[in-house]
Parts: C-alpha cells; sequence; structure tokens
C-alpha cells in the first residue's frame, strides 16, 4: 500500500543530499577555470558543509518550537534560489558565498526530516524508515553529482546550476504534496526550553558519542569522494567530466543497501551493525588501490554502501536516544556530521600532496576505524535493548 509519509521521507533525504556536493563532480574543471589548487577548490565543498555544520542546532531548535512539515517545505524550494545564483558567478571567492547560502538550507531539511521520523515512527521501526531516508539520501547525492556533470559537459556549468535549481523547486513541490503534518508533535513551551533541552544533551555520554560517530561518517564519505576525482582525472585513469560524474553512480548502490539497515540491526544490534558496516567500507576503499577502473568503481560503491549503513545506524539511533528536544538533538548530530564533512573537504588535500591516493585512503580507513571504537564503548548493550523497543508516546514526549 502507498505510504505518503514514507514517501515524502525518501524524496526529503534526495532533496538533502542533491545540491550539497553538486561541485564534486566538476572540482577539476572549476580547479582549471578559477586556477586553484585541489585544496582551494575543495572549499566549493567545504564551505557548504561549514554552513550546515554552524546552522543545525539552531535549525533544530526552531523546528522544535514551531513543526517539522514547514521548514521542510520551505528549504526544500528555497535551495532553489542560491544553486540559480551560482550559475552567475565568475571566481572563486563568490562560488564559496553561494555555496554557503545553500548550505544554510540544508539543515531544515536534513535534521527535521530525520526528528520527523522520530515524530511518526518508533523503536526498530523509525530505524527502517531512516534505512529508507539514507537510500533517499543516497540517491540524490548521486544524481546532484552525476546530473551536473552530465549537463556540464553538453551545455556547460553555469546551466548545470540552474537544471539542479530546477530539480529543487519539482522535489519541493512534491513533498509539499505528500508530507503530512506530525501526527505526535509536541511543541517546546518556548525558544528558551528548546536552548535548554539542547545544552542539556552534552550531558548524555550517549548522545555525545553519536555526533563524534557522525562527524566520522560524513569525513570519511567526502574524503573518498572528493579525491578520488583527482585520482581517477589523471593516469591511468584520465577520466572526463561527464564519466567523473558517472562514478557516483555507487550511490545507488548504497540506495539498495540502505534498507537493509534495520535487518542488520535486529540481527546484530547497532554496534554490530557498525562494525560490520566499517569492515565492508574499509575493504572497498583498499580494493581502489588496484589500478583498474571496474575494480575501483568496485571498491568505491562497496566503501559508500558501509558508510551509508553506517549513517543510517547511527542517525536512527539519535531519533529514539533523545526523548525530547529531538530537532536539536538531530541538529546538533548534524553539525557534529557536516564539521566532519568540512575536515574530510579539507585535510586529504593536504595529505595528497605527498601521499596521493594511498595517504587518503589511509586517513579515512583510521577514521572508520575510530567510529567502531567509539560505538562499541558507549552504545552499551543495555542502551541497545532500551532503544529498541517501542515507547508509549506520553514516555517518549517526556
Amino acid at each position: 500500500m502507498f505510504d505518503r509519509r514514507r514517501c515524502a521521507v525518501v524524496l526529503a533525504g534526495y532533496c538533502a543530499f542533491l545540491d550539497l556536493y553538486v561541485t564534486q563532480s566538476l572540482l577539476p574543471q572549476l580547479a582549471n577555470l578559477f586556477h586553484a589548487s585541489p585544496a582551494q577548490i575543495g572549499l566549493t565543498v567545504t564551505v557548504a558543509t561549514f554552513a550546515v555544520a554552524l546552522t543545525a542546532p539552531f535549525i533544530g531548535v526552531l523546528a522544535d518550537r514551531i513543526g517539522r512539515r514547514g521548514l521542510i517545505i520551505g528549504a526544500a524550494l528555497g535551495i532553489a534560489i542560491p544553486t540559480a545564483l551560482l550559475s552567475t558567478v565568475d571566481n572563486l571567492p563568490a562560488m564559496l558565498v553561494w555555496r554557503f547560502v545553500e548550505g544554510i538550507f540544508v539543515p531544515a531539511i536534513f535534521s527535521v526530516t530525520i526528528a520527523y521520523i522520530g515524530d511518526e515512527w518508533e523503536g526498530l521501526e523509525a530505524a527502517e524508515v531512516t534505512g529508507f531516508y539514507m537510500a533517499g539520501t543516497a540517491a540524490g547525492g548521486f544524481s546532484g553529482r552525476f546530473v551536473t556533470a552530465l549537463v556540464a559537459d553538453w551545455w556547460g556549468w553555469r546551466e548545470s546550476f540552474l537544471v539542479m535549481a530546477a530539480f529543487n523547486v519539482a522535489i519541493g513541490l512534491c513533498i509539499w504534496k505528500l508530507m503530512p503534518p506530525s501526527r505526535h508533535f509536541h511543541r517546546a513551551q518556548n525558544l528558551r526550553a528548546s536552548l535548554t533541552a539542547m545544552v542539556h544533551h552534552f550531558a548524555n555520554p550517549v548522545l555525545v558519542a553519536t555526533f563524534v560517530a557522525g562527524f566520522g561518517v560524513l569525513f570519511s564519505l567526502v574524503a573518498t569522494f572528493t579525491y578520488v576525482n583527482f585520482y581517477l582525472a589523471a593516469p591511468p585513469f584520465l577520466l572526463g567530466t561527464a564519466a567523473l560524474g558517472a562514478i557516483f553512480s555507487v550511490y545507488l548502490v548504497s540506495s539498495v543497501g540502505s534498507p537493509l539497515t534495520g535487518t542488520l540491526i535486529r540481527h546484530f544490534g547497532r554496534r554490530g551493525t557498525v562494525a560490520i558496516s566499517v569492515a565492508v567500507s574499509s575493504a572497498g576503499l583498499l580494493t581502489t588501490l588496484v589500478p583498474s577502473l571496474p575494480v575501483v568503481i568496485l571498491g568505491l560503491a562497496f566503501g559508500a554502501l558501509g558508510v551509508f549503513i553506517c549513517q543510517g545506524t547511527a542517525t536512527g539511533f539519535i531519533t529514539v536516544t533523545a526523548t525530547e528536544g529531538r530537532s536539536s538533538a538531530v541538529g546538533l548530530y548534524a553539525s557534529f556530521y557536516y564539521v566532519g564533512g568540512s575536515v574530510g573537504a579539507v585535510l586529504p588535500g593536504l595529505i595528497w600532496s605527498w601521499a596521493g591516493w594511498p595517504g587518503c585512503v589511509a586517513i579515512v580507513i583510521l577514521d572508520l576505524l575510530a567510529i567502531v571504537a567509539v560505538t562499541a564503548i558507549a552504545w552499551a548493550p543495555r542502551t541497545e535493548k532500551v532503544t529498541n523497543k517501542v515507547l508509549p508516546r506520553a514516555v517518549a514526549a517526556q
């Protein structure tokens, strides 16, 4: 049976990642255009993720006060404006300004939708729906990169941003049509109460550990899919812009595999699922060191799949662990998550200059192993049992 809520959640996930990394497949082209180094042009990714990290907790506070649906729809439509304005820039600083503005809209889609999931579903069902949401983010991440690269190759990089803006409007209207108001949203008494709840999240070591895990998740994803472009644009691969965009089709593997997150959690628990996902991702990354394009693509597919399952596990854990100020908890998670993405767009660029792609792979695997260590320590078995249960709404709202 058609479920409007689930469909709206998947579309929101698609929209959340559609624009955030649109410059990734264009990086070599933009670097030549603006005479910038890999680290400098990587800032087109960094400033957007930094904007998300800066604004996400406050968007969460606002969502706890005014509700979810309006913010999600408004941001899904509003992000079309800075996306379209990217087509007008003539220099790197101007591009960085509009990329920053794009990032401001993202948490109102990303983190507020996760809170919406927490309002609408509970326990392991929330984890399953989060898996579908992550499938949407994977599909959106692929579409943003691939469509941008394809249009840039056919017509030009400016036109690619105009096409993405049109996508934003169409998807925003679909979300508006499909997403019903949350049935179980509990409004914070006032903004002060919502801010207080946000501060109290730092007293919960389980949540703090999950925030740290979120940092590591996006660090690994951004580091991998930012610098693999330079790896594949160089000999022996020598891929062009459209071909680099097509590489992101590996995200579609993640969109198929992410809904398995709930099943894995049922069988192996959240800590076990994180360990499995990190093993899959690490094995995939090591495979990319083989100088064969089909092997690299296969490795990237497994690398992305593992990261998205890990992300779905951590994100779903937030929605069932935070029993008050859920949007602000997700907002804090998003801040750590996107700070990780910002660092992931820059730090490997410094390593690239002396260690190349193998150095990037090494730092990403170390990051993934740190996620396993943090969650193994902080996500105690007792905590997992409690958060797997379906709590009465009256209790969950307290």
